[in-house]
């Protein structure tokens, strides 16, 4: 089975996870979940969104929330602009990516963006120059990449064309997402195979909601297609506000148990991870999908029964 040696994470939980409680998180606390996750070896955080904050509330603290944080050197700090108006208010950040926001069919566009795929597509490429002037790298969403939950199945002709027109404006890192969580590994390896032989340029992610219980096994088929990079939100949080039924992402302590059971190293260190979970638990009013906070680690060893006296 091919697979790689190392693989890298980034922990999205402070963006699409927090953004789909209802309850409000308060910004100090955020703040410290964020800077405790910058303290585990994760490679990279989407810290916030700049959208507006009648459409995602728990959001609406983005400014005040990188204001504050520790900016840790070794991390790189990401946020969704979802529009040009969000990139601006970006503009005074020492951000090192910006992520622009597109679904790759009409409907969910129109749900998600509340307009056309083209119409997001002319707005992004005026987005392009003012983030590069900023010196921000750019990658491109490709949101509902494995289904969607209005138009089922996306066409694989769909997948190809919207690759093409990110790499015609110039953008080469795309994030291909399972937003509702129905992709299967069969599917996942075959599509990631199909898009690397084709778009050997590009620099692909996977971002995979665990709704059906398979975003594990979705990444190790991703692995065997040549996939390394891949999206993990603590403590399992997460779902889309525009995608019914959708759930959360992948655990990012599950995953990295997985990686690192398998012998693939992620720089993360396990039990720092773990313990942000944990942080993470007392302040969502609802159990979290995260296997390592219920049962531990497999080397979580207990004390052994002490010997039964033989009833005679």
């Amino acid at each position: 089975m091919r697979l790689p040696s190392t693989v890298h994470i980034m922990e999205v939980g402070p963006r699409d996870g927090f953004q789909a409680e209802k309850a409000w998180i308060p910004t100090e606390k955020k703040i410290e979940i964020i800077n405790a996750l910058s303290r585990t070896g994760v490679p990279e955080i989407q810290v916030t969104s700049f959208v507006h904050p009648k459409a995602i509330p728990q959001l609406a603290d983005a400014e005040e929330v990188l204001g504050k944080l520790d900016w840790l050197p070794g991390v790189k700090y990401r946020a969704l602009t979802p529009n040009l108006r969000g990139l601006q208010r970006g503009l005074s950040f020492k951000l090192d990516t910006v992520s622009v926001m597109l679904s790759v069919t009409e409907s969910h566009n129109r749900a998600n963006g509340n307009r056309a795929i083209a119409e997001t597509l002319r707005e992004i490429e005026q987005m392009v120059p003012v983030a590069r002037k900023a010196g921000f790298d750019i990658v491109g969403s490709m949101i509902c990449g494995f289904g969607c939950p209005f138009e089922g199945e996306v066409p694989p002709s769909q997948l190809e064309w919207v690759t093409g027109r990110y790499l015609e404006m110039g953008i080469s890192h795309l994030g291909m997402a399972d937003t509702i969580g129905v992709a299967n590994p069969r599917q996942v390896c075959d599509t990631m195979a199909r898009l690397l032989d084709k778009f050997p340029q590009v620099q692909w992610s996977l971002h995979l909601h665990n709704t059906r219980d398979m975003a594990l096994a979705n990444v190790v088929a991703a692995m065997q297609a040549g996939i390394t990079r891949f999206d993990g939100a603590v403590g399992g949080l997460g779902g889309c506000p525009y995608a019914p039924g959708a759930t959360g992402n992948v655990a990012t302590e599950d995953l990295v148990n997985m990686l690192h059971e398998m012998g693939i190293e992620t720089g993360i260190d396990l039990d720092k991870m773990i313990a942000v979970a944990k942080m993470v638990r007392e302040v969502i009013p609802h159990p979290l999908d995260s296997f390592m906070v219920r049962a531990g680690k497999r080397t979580d060893l207990k004390p052994a029964p002490k010997e039964q006296q033989k009833i005679t």
